[in-house]
């Protein structure tokens, strides 16, 4: 790669290493041409080894090898790609990445490829501290490898006990078929959002779930989980508590009514008897609604 400075000028290379940005130029075949210094720091790999190496060797994971394909194909066909796309540092973690690939042509034929790329994880996290959603990043066995302080301010978990342990340990257990539901829904989907009961302060308290794929990749999971109190669903958690309480005082009183007017049967002479009576059936009727269509 030509990084010649001209006179009083920077040279390519030495713009292109002060990006915050990793930048990575490779051959058709996928031979690293040039790696600058940010993407020594997100990779792992000094650029005297990872030049001359095979771009898979040092950044593409297996499960990236598909897409790796795919990208390739469309620069073949002059077209840039750019999206979301797991990638591998030097130590083997697999980490998501926002990626920028372009084709370098020459005569429109495809010479080489320069790619920019960033960790997504860390671009979003700013933009997830500031939401007053609760934001969890969640892996692909719904193990949290993030989760932003309005988890804390909204349901009490504390961040540092949410961090390395699976999302669903607070998810109501009948919920876990609806909450795989919606990861796995189509990513293109236009709405990708649930409710469900997560665990808050002893309670099972209803949410708004909202999914986003961090990368569309087949094979792949990286989501972040935006929560939030289901406003629908406290408005009737709030009236079925009421009802609650007054199907309990009510039946407290009818209870009360028919152990008086038992009191009133037994001494009352036998024409008030058969009133009392019917009083007593309607008071029971009235019972057995409130047990078993009221309250089943």
């Amino acid at each position: 790669m030509d990084t010649e400075a001209l006179p009083g000028r920077p040279s390519a290379g030495e713009l292109l290493h002060a990006l915050g940005h990793a930048v990575i130029a490779t051959d058709t075949q996928g031979t690293v041409l040039f790696w600058n210094g940010a993407a020594e720091q997100l990779y792992g790999w000094p650029a005297e080894e990872a030049v001359g190496r095979d771009i898979s060797d040092v950044t593409v994971p297996e499960v990236s090898q598909r897409a790796a394909a795919e990208i390739m194909a469309a620069l073949r066909e002059g077209r840039p790609w750019s999206g979301g796309f797991p990638v591998r540092r030097r130590g083997g973690e697999v980490l998501h990445a926002l990626v920028t690939d372009s084709g370098v042509y020459r005569d429109g034929e495809l010479i080489g490829i320069v790619g920019a790329s960033l960790n997504l994880g860390e671009a979003v996290r700013h933009l997830m501290e500031r939401s007053s959603d609760a934001a969890v990043l969640v892996d692909e066995h719904h193990v949290v490898s993030y989760a932003s302080p309005a988890v804390t301010n909204l349901f009490g978990w504390p961040v540092e006990e949410v961090v390395g342990t699976p999302i669903t340990d607070r998810i109501h257990p009948e919920d876990h078929h609806a909450f795989e539901e919606l990861l796995a829904a189509d990513p293109t989907s236009a709405e990708r959002v649930g409710e469900l009961r997560v665990h808050v302060h002893g309670a099972w308290s209803w949410v708004e779930v909202a999914v986003t794929d961090l990368y569309s990749q087949p094979g792949s999971h990286g989501q972040v989980c935006n929560i939030r109190r289901s406003e629908r669903l406290a408005r009737l958690e709030e009236r079925e508590r009421i009802l609650d309480a007054v199907h309990s005082e009510v039946l407290q009183d009818l209870f009360a009514a028919a152990l008086a007017i038992d009191r009133a049967h037994t001494h009352a002479a036998p024409l008030s008897a058969a009133q009392i009576g019917a009083a007593r059936d309607v008071v029971g009727r009235a019972i057995q609604t409130l047990r078993e269509v009221v309250k089943p």
